[in-house]
């Protein structure tokens, strides 16, 4: 597998291209799809909670109270 440019300098649309094209023809390897759903879990899961605890709260402090 060649090694994809992680420079900070800006890429031609050719470079850009000829990266988007290897990206797609990448493959999944066999856990990559779980660890995307687990990083995606630890992303915003807490920011659910929190959502769905302030919200909680508020209904608890508006009707219920």
């Amino acid at each position: 597998m060649k090694r994809q440019k992680t420079s900070r300098k800006k890429m031609t649309k050719e470079e850009r291209k000829e990266l988007m094209e290897q990206l797609k023809e990448t493959p999944l390897e066999k856990g990559d799809f779980l660890a995307m759903v687990i990083a995606a879990l630890l992303t915003f899961l807490p920011i659910l909670i929190i959502f769905f605890g302030l919200l909680f709260f508020l209904i608890w402090f508006f009707f219920y109270r």
